[in-house]
């Protein structure tokens, strides 16, 4: 019948004695045989905590690395100073939602006579501060915004705050990822956050501060919780080691401190994981650390360097093939090379690190002997090397065969000279070459010959090149010499634009760069040909910022002519003249040569004023009208001053 359960899983019980009518009772089937039971859980394994959860600060004082913070708030409830809401910020595992319970336990401490008020030192014994620790306080809220994003959940919140605490002195609401809300929710806890009931605290915690809006980041208090230095994790861990009773060496702490980077909670875990790795009553060294991150050794990442600064591919591959077999990620590797290189170059531009706590003592003298030897371009060339590699191990399909390329590739650009180094090799004559006087050939030119009489084509003479560097420098200094003597003012229009400039017209002098031709120039008088975008009261705006700035009035005539190109496409145009003048020249194009690829970024004149022209040269000309109109526009232009209104249209 169907809605039955299967006959097997409702069979009657087997009756106690002889049928009704006498019959003999039927055999009781055999019952099934049944694995054996496991043996039971342990207590203590069922109730280990791991170190995260048992070493988690209880008050400020066991809260490491987050100083200022702690004296931000300390003063502050000295002073009676207390906020109404706090916004706490910063990477994982460094103590934010820690944090936020050591608050909360401040706000709502009675001390142990149950007289006492808000402190920055929680008694840890009162009612409130036993219920805040074991989490069953009625009134200290967690919500974790991750999974209660919608406005109805903020709603919910809102609600609550209208009734006052059951037990504590303030009633406070700690959310979680608080960046996870929506924007709907953020909108309805505005008003709320703003003007909060006395009795009501908010405390937020989030990793991601950008995506909280500004508009309740400015009703908290923020606090940014820095990431915890290697060397405060190591000693964290020293003092959780030797209350765990395990015995670890300083060496396998430091790669744990570093493992963490800057996260208590991150260190604790890989802590927790290496005590039970080691095995009891055994001793945790570095090795095993090292297996257990997949790192490679700190030795082996100082060999490897000086394997790649001495072009021996040979030997980066012996070593990336050991590092490969004991487990290690290729592409961790070159971010232990990217670390190693970056801690060189410390040493290297301020040596007095050399004796700071930072560099560990094992690894001391062979970073101080590769800083040494090494040259900072030598330095940043690995640097850029390294980076745009671990971009590419990450985007590769193959992982190790990308970063024993990359190795590969800073192998054989370990010897390759800095473009100065080129420039210098490109004007010596080569190595064991002689120079004879010059003789007459076919093609005019002088001969050279080598030492062993064997000839060979004459090189360039680069003694044109220091003839231009001179005249450059005395240019320059004659520019030098020019600029210090007075010029009269407003002798070209490039003058009029600069004017605008420094007096902070920023839309006229943009307009006056890309929106205006020049027809003619001279004092007093002005003629332009605005482009058809340029406002209608350019004309009217330029007269009046003249008047203002010279005391004289300037006319502005509006013309049909086609004028000059713009500043801007002036500037363009010379720009790309001295980048062909310098593609061309015999030195730049040699250095193109050497390195393929290479591109010219950038050309400038000392010349050249902030348009990148040339200055031009004060003459009359430029100071007096010419003679056929004396101070006089064309008969067809528009004429405007300062006083006038918009700009008619020229047609």
């Amino acid at each position: 019948m169907s809605g039955l359960l299967p006959e097997t899983e409702d069979a009657p019980p087997p009756p106690d004695g002889p049928g009704l009518f006498g019959d003999a009772a039927p055999a009781s089937a055999p019952a099934p045989t049944l694995a054996p039971a496991p043996p039971p859980i342990p207590a203590q394994a069922a109730a280990y905590r791991v170190l995260a959860r048992k070493y988690r600060p209880t008050t400020f004082d066991d809260l490491i690395g987050q100083a200022p913070m702690v004296r931000v708030l300390r003063h502050a409830f000295e002073q009676g100073r207390i906020a109404h809401a706090w916004m706490l910020t910063g990477v994982r595992g460094v103590g934010k939602t820690t944090t936020a319970r050591i608050i909360a336990r401040a706000l709502d401490c009675v001390g142990p006579d149950g007289r006492g008020g808000p402190t920055i030192s929680p008694c840890g014994v009162c009612p409130h501060c036993t219920a805040i620790l074991a989490d069953r306080h009625p009134d200290v809220i967690e919500m974790d915004a991750a999974s209660n994003t919608g406005v109805d959940d903020v709603r919910d919140v809102i609600e609550a705050t209208r009734y006052g605490p059951l037990q504590a002195r303030f009633k406070v609401f700690i959310i979680d990822e608080v960046h996870m809300l929506s924007k709907n929710a953020f909108n309805a806890l505005l008003k709320t956050l703003e003007e909060p009931p006395p009795y009501v605290k908010f405390i937020f915690a989030t990793t991601e501060i950008r995506k909280v809006p500004v508009t309740v980041l400015s009703r908290c208090q923020r606090f940014d919780l820095r990431r915890i230095a290697a060397s405060e994790l190591a000693g964290l861990f020293t003092r959780v080691a030797q209350a765990e009773g395990a015995t670890i060496v300083p060496a396998a702490l430091d790669l744990i401190a570093r493992a963490a980077d800057g996260s208590a909670r991150d260190g604790l875990s890989l802590l927790d994981q290496a005590i039970a790795q080691a095995g009891p009553a055994a001793t945790v060294d570095a090795d095993q650390v090292a297996d257990m991150l997949g790192l490679a050794d700190r030795t082996a990442i100082h060999a490897l360097m000086e394997a790649l600064v001495i072009g021996r591919p040979d030997q980066v591959l012996e070593l990336t093939d050991r590092a490969h077999e004991r487990g290690a990620d290729l592409g961790l590797l070159l971010n232990d090379l990217l670390d190693l290189t970056h801690t060189l170059t410390r040493l290297k531009a301020v040596p007095a690190l050399r004796d700071g706590p930072e560099l560990p003592e094992a690894e001391r003298a062979l970073a101080i002997s590769l800083a040494d030897r090494l040259s900072m371009p030598t330095l940043g060339r690995l640097w850029q090397l390294l980076l745009k590699g671990s971009g590419e191990v990450e985007q590769a399909p193959d992982r190790r065969a990308a970063a024993e390329m990359v190795l590969i590739r800073c192998c054989y650009v370990a010897d390759l000279p800095s473009p100065a180094d080129i420039v210098r090799r490109l004007q010596l004559p080569p190595p064991g070459a002689t120079r004879y006087p010059d003789s007459p050939s076919p093609s005019g030119e002088g001969t050279r010959a080598v030492a062993n009489g064997a000839p060979f084509a004459p090189a360039p003479d680069r003694r044109p090149i220091a003839q231009a560097v001179a005249q450059a420098i005395a240019q320059a200094v004659a520019q030098a010499v020019d600029q210090a003597v007075p010029e009269p003012t407003l002798v070209s229009f490039r003058d009029v634009a600069r004017l605008a400039e420094t007096r902070r017209e920023a839309l006229l002098h943009a307009n006056l760069l890309h929106h205006v031709h020049l027809v003619r120039f001279t004092q007093g008088l002005i003629e332009l040909r605005p482009e058809p975008d340029a406002p209608r009261d350019l004309a009217p705006s330029l007269a009046r910022m003249l008047l203002e700035a010279t005391g004289q009035r300037w006319t502005i005539a509006l013309s049909r002519d086609e004028g000059e190109p713009t500043l801007s496409q002036q500037g363009a145009a010379a720009d790309l003249a001295r980048r062909r003048t310098a593609a061309d020249h015999p030195l730049v194009r040699a250095i193109m040569d050497a390195f393929p690829g290479a591109a010219i970024a950038r050309v400038s004149d000392a010349r050249a004023d902030t348009y990148g022209l040339l200055e031009p040269t004060a003459g009359p000309a430029l100071l007096e009208p010419p003679p056929d109109h004396p101070g006089f526009a064309p008969p067809d232009a528009v004429l405007l001053d300062e006083g006038d209104v918009g700009v008619p249209d020229p047609d």
